[in-house]
């Protein structure tokens, strides 16, 4: 694995509605430090850097266009030669130009960090692999939250994160921590 200018870093729904209490408990409390440390290493090299905002559809959504919960966290407000991409459903590639704008640049390679692991963060993963593009999702830059699984049973967001990145590792993408990713030793 080698980092270069050909690798973007894609940033999923860092808006201010995810720190909400009613979607419960989280894991990765220090989920947005390393997505802090990722965006300036990306930052100091002038690689791009692709913010992605999500646009519910539902009025109930904290991500409902019109009110805070929609709007960036300060510190993940995209820079002027930063990319926002706006979407509607989770995959980020889903109704959007994403894909096309990665092959005008010459990105062949993505790291994939946010929230929630088990939502647009996996979509987007499973889609950009089967697209062709080398894809590693940082395991410690990325969290989700509890969840019922299908026969109702409480599942924390630790089990929710961790089955999240064994369906992605090895088939859409290389899951690593943030340490491997930038000693390039994954």
């Amino acid at each position: 694995m080698s980092l270069n200018a050909d690798t973007a870093l894609i940033i999923i729904d860092q808006q201010q509605g995810i720190l909400h209490p009613r979607l419960g408990p989280r894991n990765n409390p220090q989920a947005e430090e390393r997505m802090l440390q990722l965006l300036a290493h990306w930052r100091d090299r002038g690689w791009l850097v692709i913010h992605v905002q999500h646009l519910s559809r539902s009025t109930e959504s904290v991500f409902w266009p019109g009110q805070a919960g929609v709007e960036f966290q300060p510190r993940f407000r995209p820079q002027e030669a930063e990319g926002l991409l706006q979407k509607q459903v989770p995959d980020a590639f889903c109704a959007s130009s994403l894909e096309a704008q990665l092959r005008q640049k010459g990105i062949g390679q993505l790291v994939i960090v946010g929230v929630a692991t088990n939502n647009s963060v996996e979509a987007t993963a499973r889609t950009a692999g089967n697209l062709g593009f080398a894809v590693w999702v940082v395991a410690d830059a990325c969290y989700t939250f509890d969840k019922p699984d299908f026969a109702g049973r409480r599942r924390t967001a630790q089990e929710v994160h961790d089955m999240s990145l064994a369906n992605l590792h090895g088939e859409y993408a290389t899951v690593v921590n943030l340490e491997q990713l930038l000693a390039g030793t994954a």
